[in-house]
């Protein structure tokens, strides 16, 4: 354990108001999210912490941001985003905990879902900080009832969500409004391409901390399967996801006839599976991939060109249907799997005629693995469904559809925990929202009654 692990509240430099009130509350000891984090914070670097849920991370910004507002200034100073309105209100609940002991502070959040015209009353006797959703904070900006000439701290809390919610235009027009001289805190759970390409839009040479535990190299188990008869490989493939019970999984499939075969096969079996390659339009290859991306689909089954560009962070099992051509292209299908530190299940049925290229993987890659049988799994064993359920809207960026519409109508009065809200993608003319599948058909019949826009909009489930 490093010396920075050990630090104590006290050996930061924090207004002793902070200080006090830390150890009233209880806090001694620094997380590492905050022990990495936070001299980095106090000293005004532009940071970007990777870190999940329940680390510690709203105190490392929190007292960052407290710890530099001048209270005697009435106006906007710090500016928090937040994925959906349950996280803000945690977040400003931590905030005013770490604030109790600075006089006169005020914390506003400005979230989706709530009434507008008591948001504007509250703008109107000013904050020293606003935290909110994208959305909501978006349209106070263009309607000018929320100014930000004064932000001198952005932070983005869980920038990946905001991400996978389709935040990023109001994220860009949001920044947009805020000084350039201004510390940017980013958290993320994960680091995908999105936001490194984030950061480098709304960072200054920020400093990247990262506390997340450190996993084996080899986070992929590896399994070669036998199978007797091309007839025998669905049933195998049947027998294997019973066995192993992926949440997510790609089958590879070395043609594109064989993917929608395969496909409609799975379905037949009770799987939640899709097909996707390179003869599909453009309309129903988007459709596919927001379902197994918003974790609405379970299986897809795709070419390797079909595969090309997906990025799913949390799949849980690569699945060859037959032995890639070649060595280079199996070790590419089986690191999809595996990523991030996160383990990963890898499987290849092997028929008679593909021995030679299962030895010849092992002489090339030393595959220590032997051939074996096809896992048996118990008879009354059923698929899992997948945790959410797509619904479809038939408007978007055309009709002017925001991210933060959908999220204020599904947890305005009488809807749905924002918690049980997915990946949000807006399309030109659609809009797809992955939601529970335990609160899918509340949540159908709130955008279905409801009004986005003051309009009314067809709404269906779309899937398998």
């Amino acid at each position: 354990m490093s010396s920075a692990d050990s630090l104590s509240f006290s050996s930061l430099p924090l207004s002793k108001a902070l200080l006090c009130n830390l150890k009233d509350l209880g806090y001694r000891q620094l997380t590492e999210i905050q022990a990495a984090a936070l001299p980095v914070v106090l000293n005004g670097r532009d940071v970007i912490g990777q870190a999940k849920t329940g680390s510690g991370k709203t105190v490392a910004f929190g007292l960052g941001v407290l710890n530099a507002l001048k209270v005697e200034k009435f106006r906007v100073q710090a500016l928090v985003l937040c994925p959906t309105r349950e996280l803000a209100d945690q977040v400003a609940r931590e905030l005013r905990k770490l604030a109790r002991a600075i006089h006169n502070i005020k914390i506003l959040t400005l979230c989706g879902g709530m009434p507008f015209g008591p948001q504007i009353g509250s703008l109107e006797h000013g904050a020293h900080i606003v935290v909110g959703t994208p959305g909501r904070i978006e349209e106070h900006v263009r309607k000018q009832t929320l100014v930000l000439d004064n932000v001198q701290t952005l932070v983005l809390d869980e920038a990946d969500r905001m991400l996978d919610m389709g935040f990023q235009e109001s994220l860009d027009a949001i920044v947009g409004k805020v000084p350039k001289t201004r510390q940017t805190l980013l958290f993320s759970a994960t680091f995908p391409e999105t936001i490194s390409s984030l950061a480098k839009r709304v960072q200054q040479e920020p400093v990247l901390v990262k506390v997340e535990s450190k996993h084996s190299t080899s986070s992929i188990e590896q399994h070669f399967y036998s199978v007797l008869s091309h007839h025998s490989r669905d049933h195998s493939l049947r027998d294997i996801l019973l066995h192993h019970r992926p949440l997510s999984t790609v089958v590879f499939c070395n043609t594109k006839r064989e993917t929608g075969e395969v496909a409609n096969y799975l379905r037949q079996a009770g799987f939640t599976a899709l097909a996707i390659n390179g003869d599909m339009e453009q309309r129903e290859r988007d459709q596919t991939l927001v379902c197994f991306s918003n974790s609405s689909a379970s299986v897809l089954v795709a070419t390797d060109v079909a595969a090309r560009g997906l990025d799913i962070d949390d799949l849980d099992m690569v699945i060859n249907y037959q032995l890639a051509r070649d060595a280079e292209v199996h070790v590419h299908r089986i690191g999809r799997t595996g990523r991030a530190g996160k383990s990963g299940i890898a499987a290849c049925l092997v028929g008679e005629k593909e021995t030679h290229k299962f030895e010849r993987l092992k002489s090339e890659y030393g595959y220590s693995q032997l051939l074996e049988s096809v896992p048996k799994p118990a008879e009354e064993q059923m698929p899992t469904k997948p945790p959410m359920v797509t619904l479809q809207i038939d408007g978007g960026k055309k009709q002017k559809v925001r991210p933060g519409d959908i999220v204020g109508a599904l947890t305005g009065e009488g809807g749905i925990d924002g918690k049980l809200i997915g990946k949000i993608q807006i399309y030109d003319f659609c809009a797809y929202v992955a939601v529970s599948r335990a609160a899918s058909r509340a949540a159908l019949a709130k955008l279905s009654k409801g009004k986005l826009k003051g309009r009314s909009y067809r709404v269906r489930v779309i899937g398998v």
